[in-house]
């Protein structure tokens, strides 16, 4: 997408196309080393110096970073029947966490350096379904509740850790619709303590109202909330409170939600990933609309490598071990731009990247 009427109207060589081909490979080195590398893969091979970074910095002033989003949610669509078949009890996974970043900036421009991330991941595709970027004196829970609209209800399972609860989130939660599962401390609930000291597995209660401050800002009913609290030991003997709105013990039995709450970590898992191997904190301009479009080009990018590793990956019970992500990012990057080009030779080399 352009930003105005007259970007990317000049036969230029660093059309539109090649400029999100581009930041969609996840640009890791300096911007001359990226388009150096892209337009030697355009070519024979190889480097070339066709584009100048000074070229590229005033090139990415007309392209929207919204074209990122757009593209991750026609990819996400694209790849609704792989999400589909990683289902748990019928309902799509979604973990919700948030990451702090402290990205690379200069005195004297207009970019600050703290900014936080917020993420909506989907754990058995390891897919990230919604991004966004927000100030770094923002709460957690305030970006949830602006990224709930996302959510489909009576479909998503959402996991949250602890900085989420509270009677307003979980009343927003059972009234949309949409399943959840967090964990609870004793310290924000009476029942929870009483719960936590009478040593039983499960049980039943019934959470206040929202306050009237609080159902008058997130539009709430002031109707109390019926959920089930769970005692889960961990391996190492570590007893941890899980709340959630699935009450049915028999079709989610208690014993499974110590696994389905694990899950919750491949999205920290994924913050990680993305900070270490893509390089997010690495911001290839001093705006913040350089930031924008890095941020949601990189998790593109990371979206991208992870369902071409799935690919060539066996699905079969006897091969349970997740492909490996950091090795894909790696193997896949040098031809990731020249293949969303439709370039023939990178793309004849695609399924050999794939196999090794």
């Amino acid at each position: 997408m352009r930003r105005s009427p007259t970007a990317f109207t000049r036969n230029r060589r660093l059309t539109l196309p090649r400029m999100a081909a581009l930041m969609m490979s996840g640009m890791c080195a300096s911007v001359q080393t990226e388009l150096d590398a892209l337009f030697g893969a355009l070519g024979s091979g190889g480097r070339t110096r066709a584009v100048s970074a000074q070229a590229f910095s005033k090139a990415r002033q007309g392209l929207s970073a919204e074209l990122f989003e757009l593209a991750r949610t026609r990819l996400i669509s694209l790849a609704q029947p792989h999400i589909d078949s990683m289902r748990w009890n019928g309902l799509r996974l979604v973990a919700a966490d948030g990451s702090r970043l402290r990205v690379g900036t200069r005195r004297g421009h207009e970019l600050r350096a703290d900014h936080y991330a917020f993420a909506l991941f989907l754990p058995g595709s390891e897919l990230t379904l919604h991004a966004a970027l927000h100030p770094a004196d923002g709460g957690e829970r305030q970006m949830l509740f602006e990224a709930l609209d996302v959510l489909q209800p009576r479909t998503d399972l959402l996991l949250l850790d602890r900085g989420y609860i509270g009677n307003a989130m979980v009343a927003a939660l059972a009234q949309r619709e949409i399943p959840f599962c967090m964990r609870v401390d004793a310290r924000n609930w009476k029942c929870v303590t009483v719960f936590a000291r009478s040593g039983k597995a499960e049980r039943v209660v019934t959470l206040e109202a929202p306050s009237e401050l609080d159902a008058r800002d997130y539009e709430l009913a002031r109707t109390p909330t019926t959920v089930r609290l769970i005692r889960d030991v961990t391996p190492g003997g570590r007893v941890r409170v899980l709340m959630t709105s699935l009450l049915d013990g028999e079709r989610y039995p208690a014993a499974s939600f110590g696994a389905l709450y694990h899950q919750r970590w491949r999205v920290e898992e994924a913050f990680k990933r993305l900070k270490h191997r893509l390089r997010l904190e690495a911001v290839t301009g001093l705006d913040y609309l350089a930031l924008q479009q890095d941020f949601g080009a990189k998790i593109l990018a990371d979206n991208l490598c992870t369902l071409l590793s799935d690919l060539d990956a066996p699905h079969d019970d006897r091969h349970a071990s997740r492909p490996n992500r950091v090795y894909a990012l790696g193997a896949l990057k040098p031809i990731l731009g020249a293949c969303l080009l439709r370039i023939r030779r990178c793309l004849d080399g695609l399924a050999g990247v794939l196999e090794m």
